[in-house]
């Protein structure tokens, strides 16, 4: 009998692909599918920050630090510092595209003796910053819904109790749980749609809403650009410090696109230019939205702040553009943040997902499944929902608590990012760059973004002002303590904590297993895992 043409061999034998050799090196088989172009990767990237729902949201830590002064010149200043951030991250996603990416990195890079250890911190840092970015975004789009029915309102005055805040709150939640489920290529698909209604909003803010702004609410060059409102009462210079908060939680979230680097194409190339090209694009968008609210806001700072509408930036669309045009704009920015808080819980579910198949999460055997249907994490998805609705019900504490949320995000995040960035270079190890790669670069763009995220950590757990009380004081560091502290005291835990059981990613390739595994772990730490040497 004639042997079997190399053709048929190739049929019956399949060559994995290039994307499915890197993540088989990495120590992980091909278990999504890999749906998502380098373009769409990209738009999520760019959606998941949302520029323009995102500055809706957090716009009330520029104006009473600063007022338009703070808007314009804030974003302009934060804008490199976060640049930095997002190419320290990027050379990072080059070298190891995985899913689990920023503790999968802490572990690889981090010498033996606490490697195990930083992995777990950095891991549920992420898992924390995944779940309360869920909570924020959807508790700003609740919000956002309320001043939606203030608008439509006659006088535009509503106010919402706290369990219909909640009640909407939990709905939107459950409905994004709903369309996240869905398969990897309606998802990758979306992203297209997600897209153009973010740009779409930016050019109608930046183009349409200083064309329709009557005179009396057009400012001048020197009122839009100069004027500093200190409405805070901090000093000045801190309070321009704390207007940082809106450009940094809009522009955050630079791992979002890493997370999904498993249902990617061209993963080593795409995920690091998604990261760097969302950021630009971001950058720029949002400092012409600035500018444009900063001349089209008038100058009663405080009035837009205490609006009864409860939104600075629905206040000043109503009185640019008149309650029509601007409850359909406001309907818009609604539809455009529930895309984004979409984005939010995909990007969450696949980074649990990963946490998970490495065994670090309680109940991680249930967490770890991809549905038989969908070729996506379902499990993970609801398990993302039922614990933001968990955080959620901090609003029934204070307006203050769940407002927290915003700053737990970026401080949680910051946490996750300044560990496997200083672990590169504080520690001896191998590590090999991707295709993208800063070269001399490295280590200075590296240092900047560590010492501005540690700076702006500490910043972020001092409270809105100077005078405050039990209800109004910053409850960012007493929720992420929490956490945190459940965190290291299940590590810890006699007998049944992490520190007996833990052990770093944990490889589920066949090869793994075959009689040459001993050696070719071996080889995979040598050449991929970038391996740690003991300091």
């Amino acid at each position: 009998m004639a042997a079997p043409s190399a053709s048929a061999i190739s049929k019956l034998h399949p060559q994995p692909s290039a994307d499915e050799a890197t993540l088989a090196k990495l120590g992980y088989k091909q278990e999504f599918r890999r749906e998502f172009t380098p373009l769409e990767v990209a738009g999520l990237a760019f959606t998941y920050v949302g520029v323009v729902p995102s500055i809706v949201s957090v716009l009330f830590y520029a104006i009473p630090n600063g007022g338009p002064f703070a808007m314009v010149w804030g974003w302009a200043f934060a804008c490199p510092f976060i640049m930095c951030t997002g190419l320290a991250l990027a050379e990072l996603a080059s070298a190891a595209p995985t899913s689990g990416g920023l503790y999968y990195w802490t572990y690889s890079l981090a010498s033996p003796r606490c490697r195990n250890f930083l992995s777990w911190i950095v891991g549920y840092s992420n898992t924390i910053e995944m779940i309360t970015g869920v909570a924020s975004v959807n508790w700003a789009l609740t919000i956002q819904i309320v001043a939606a029915i203030t608008i439509a309102s006659s006088g535009q005055v509503y106010t919402a109790t706290n369990l219909q805040l909640y009640g909407i709150y939990a709905a939107l939640g459950l409905s994004e749980a709903v369309l996240v489920s869905l398969g990897t290529k309606v998802l990758a698909r979306l992203q297209r749609l997600f897209t153009l209604v973010n740009a779409c909003l930016c050019f109608i803010i930046i183009i349409a809403l200083p064309i329709a702004t009557p005179p009396d609410y057009r400012n001048t060059a020197n009122f839009a650009l100069g004027e500093f409102t200190n409405l805070a009462g901090w000093p000045s210079g801190f309070a321009f410090v704390l207007s940082l908060m809106a450009p940094l939680y809009t522009i955050g979230g630079y791992d979002a696109s890493v997370h999904m680097s498993e249902e990617a194409s061209n993963a080593t190339v795409a995920i690091p230019w998604a990261i760097v090209s969302s950021i630009i694009v971001s950058a720029v968008l949002g400092l012409g939205i600035n500018i444009s609210l900063a001349f089209c806001m008038g100058t009663d700072v405080a009035g837009v702040l205490s609006s009864p509408i409860g939104q600075p930036m629905a206040q000043i669309l109503f009185n640019s553009l008149g309650q029509r045009k601007a409850l359909a704009i406001w309907c818009l920015i609604i539809i455009a943040e529930y895309m984004v808080a979409s984005n939010c819980l995909l990007v969450g579910s696949r980074q649990t997902f990963a946490f998970a198949r490495d065994g670090a999460l309680p109940f991680s055997r249930y967490l770890y499944r991809i549905n038989r249907y969908t070729g996506t994490p379902v499990n993970t998805v609801w398990f993302e929902i039922i614990c933001s609705l968990a955080i959620g019900l901090l609003s029934f504490v204070s307006i203050q608590a769940i407002d927290a949320v915003f700053t737990i995000a970026v401080t949680a995040s910051y946490i996750a990012y300044i560990t496997p960035i200083t672990n590169r270079f504080v520690f001896k190890n191998d590590f090999k760059p991707g295709p993208f790669y800063l070269g001399k670069l490295s280590f200075p763009v590296s240092l900047i973004a560590v010492v501005w995220m540690s700076f702006m950590s500490f910043v972020f757990f001092f409270p809105a002002t100077p005078q405050t009380t039990v209800q109004e004081m910053n409850y960012t560091v007493v929720v992420l303590g929490g956490f945190m502290f459940l965190a290291i005291s299940w590590y810890y835990l006699p007998v049944y904590g992490g520190v007996h059981w833990y052990t770093g990613p944990v490889s589920n390739t066949p090869a793994i297993r075959d009689e040459d595994s001993l050696s070719e772990r071996k080889e995979h730490d040598a050449d991929i895992y970038v391996t740690a040497v003991d300091v």
